[in-house]
């Protein structure tokens, strides 16, 4: 579909949400460590709303309470502390954290607050034991630049990150403790973004500029962006959690896909006068017969319920595409699913189907009074569960005689988003009493200005001059996770190419990871008794690969031990010719048949028994003196 973007007036926001590679979390002295491990405890929570200062409740927290779940908190002894349990209160924010974040700020051209206020955001899904998370707004209206103009940057803020999902057991949800409180910033565009491209290219501009500090978490689920979709007469969609840049264009393209077809389908059911019956019929009867396992296994094993619910003039619509391999009816769905926990629904646009027949599809119309142009929805489930669902679809249904409603929705895989939850509001948000508010000096400001770190791209040209990398891979190492290590390698090891670095950190450790090696084993001084022992002639560069997989698999191990299990120690130059000498005398016949030509296949052999244990260099050396002696 061909889409004129400023016809549609797209405006498009984003939030990003990037973790701080800190010492500590940002309200109390733990390390910001993630634990594969098993906990040492949990503790069980159940929590619920509270009103603000202005006596409201926030709709999305509303929602999210009328799911009635527990929430399972893991915890290790060592590693997290009271303040994560909300056992005691918040310590004084971490300065590491507030210097990394106002560099940012800086960076990104922005006004930073003469005092800084703690604020709690109401938070009740049970990704915090407190019920709130904790935000400290730090700079506004700064700007970065793109290809197509500049985008503004609204705010910035440093808060707290949300405690991590382990497990979801359907009536209660298991998180582990280790991630909350890792210090993250948070930035808000303003919705200057006008194209799906735009948004891809400012999202990877904010990311290069956090990358630029060096003081940020790498990885999945490190970084996340949110971006805020509407175009006109539709409404502010928030989609959260994009993870992979390369799917911000098709998350934007798809959710203006998906706006314009509702607003089709809201002008069509208005044309037809369509309407959604506010009753739910009880059918159980009709369907106590059916074939369908899903039915059967609501009725008998739940002891279960099927009802429905009547919309007038939406046949042909709910089975309607509204963006790739999802309709309108899948909105109902997700709706159901989220709000009461059923597994789906079904609806007259599809069936008869799934092992329900026509004659009950008949039977079905009949009784709630459809006629052909009508549509009907029926859930099976437990009945506390059926009437939430239905109340729901309902809900849904009269939003589409409006358009297009506000609400959060979650991305997808395939750069389709889902109901997550209501947009909050403004009720949301309070005071935090347990921090004072944070003086921010101007000599503060000052020290942070005079130390501000390279942008990417004078980084780059230095690379390129400095140390002699090609485009493309001094492109790769400004951006990568090893960009400050890279040059300490550099500067520790000068008889070691830099080129010869820089291909290690980046394209090396990734075919290793590729063939199952775990590479978050590695650390940094791995990589620096590696190219130690090259720089000292003990491997040869061809060794590098066996000694970083030595590395992955024994992490404990020293340098000299994990030579020695691989086999890699190097060899005296008198050892070598004595190898290379063996070699040609065990193939003299080829040496005689070929002369100089039998030199490639000499090299191979040579190479085979000693690559890792002697440089490709010395070994050539030697084999080019030593030929002439058999020729």
């Amino acid at each position: 579909m061909e889409i004129d973007y400023e016809k549609i007036g797209l405006k498009v926001g984003l939030e990003i949400h990037q973790q701080l590679n800190t010492k500590r979390k940002l309200f109390c002295h733990c390390p910001t460590i993630l634990r594969d491990d098993e906990p040492d405890g949990e503790i069980v929570r159940v929590l619920r709303p509270s009103l603000s200062e202005m006596g409201e409740v926030d709709r999305a927290a509303l929602i999210e309470a009328r799911k009635r779940k527990k929430f399972i908190y893991q915890y290790y002894n060592d590693t997290t502390c009271l303040v994560e349990l909300d056992e005691e209160p918040p310590h004084p924010p971490s300065e590491e954290a507030l210097k990394i974040a106002l560099e940012v700020a800086l960076l990104m051209n922005m006004n930073i607050v003469d005092v800084a206020y703690t604020m709690r955001k109401i938070v009740i899904d049970g990704s915090n034991t407190s019920g709130f998370q904790r935000t400290i707004f730090l700079a506004r209206d700064g700007y970065i630049e793109t290809s197509e103009g500049k985008v503004g940057i609204t705010s910035l803020c440093l808060e707290e990150d949300a405690a991590r999902k382990i497990e979801d057991r359907g009536d209660a949800i298991v998180y582990n403790l280790d991630r909350l409180g890792i210090p993250l910033v948070e930035i808000s565009t303003a919705p200057d973004i006008k194209t799906p491209k735009m948004a891809k290219e400012a999202a990877r501009r904010i990311g290069e500029i956090l990358r630029a500090t060096g003081k940020v978490k790498r990885g999945l689920g490190t970084i996340r962006q949110d971006i805020n979709i509407s175009i006109k007469d539709g409404a502010r969609i928030e989609v959260k959690g994009v993870q992979d840049l390369d799917l911000i264009e098709k998350v934007v393209e798809n959710e203006v896909i998906r706006q314009l077809n509702l607003l089709k389908i809201r002008d069509e059911l208005r044309e037809r006068n369509a309407k959604v019956v506010e009753k739910i019929f009880d059918v159980t009867e009709i369907f106590k017969d059916c074939k369908s396992k899903i039915i059967q296994n609501a009725l008998k094993k739940k002891n279960g319920k099927v009802k429905a619910v009547l919309l007038k003039g939406f046949a042909g619509l709910v089975g309607k595409e509204i963006q790739p391999g999802r309709r309108l009816g899948t909105e109902f769905s997700d709706r159901a699913k989220v709000i009461a926990g059923v597994g789906g629904l079904f609806h007259t646009d599809e069936l008869p189907k799934y092992g329900i027949t026509e004659e009950e599809v008949k039977k079905l119309r009949e009784f709630v009074n459809a006629d052909e142009l009508d549509a009907v929805i029926i859930v099976a489930d437990e009945e506390s569960k059926v009437d939430k669902a239905l109340e729901a679809v309902i809900e849904r249904a009269k939003e589409a005689l409006i358009g297009v409603p506000e609400e959060t929705r979650r991305a997808l895989e395939d750069g389709n988003t889902a109901y997550l939850r209501p947009l909050p509001g403004a009720a949301r948000m309070y005071p935090e009493t347990d921090i004072p508010p944070i003086i921010i000096k101007k000599e503060f400001i000052e020290e942070i200005k005079a130390n501000l770190p390279e942008l990417p791209e004078e980084k780059f040209e230095r690379f390129k001059k400095e140390y002699k990398l090609n485009d493309e891979l001094a492109r790769k190492m400004v951006l990568s996770y090893y960009v400050d290590l890279f040059e300490e390698l550099c500067k520790k090891f000068k008889n070691v190419k830099p080129v010869l670095i820089a291909t290690t950190l980046e394209n090396t450790l990734k075919e290793i990871k590729r063939e199952g090696y775990d590479i978050d084993k590695l650390e940094d001084r791995h990589l620096e008794d590696t190219f130690r022992a090259l720089s000292e002639g003990k491997i040869a560069k061809e060794g590098i690969v066996e000694v970083l997989k030595g590395f992955c698999e024994y992490p404990d191990k020293s340098i000299d031990e994990i030579l020695e299990i691989k086999g890699l120690k190097g060899l005296s130059k008198e050892e070598v010719e004595k190898i290379v000498g063996g070699i040609i005398k065990e193939h003299l016949n080829v040496v005689k048949e070929k002369g100089e030509k039998a030199y490639g296949f000499l090299m191979g052999r040579c190479m085979a028994k000693l690559r890792g244990k002697a440089d490709g260099k010395l070994v050539n050396d030697i084999l080019r003196e030593k030929l002439k002696e058999f020729i």
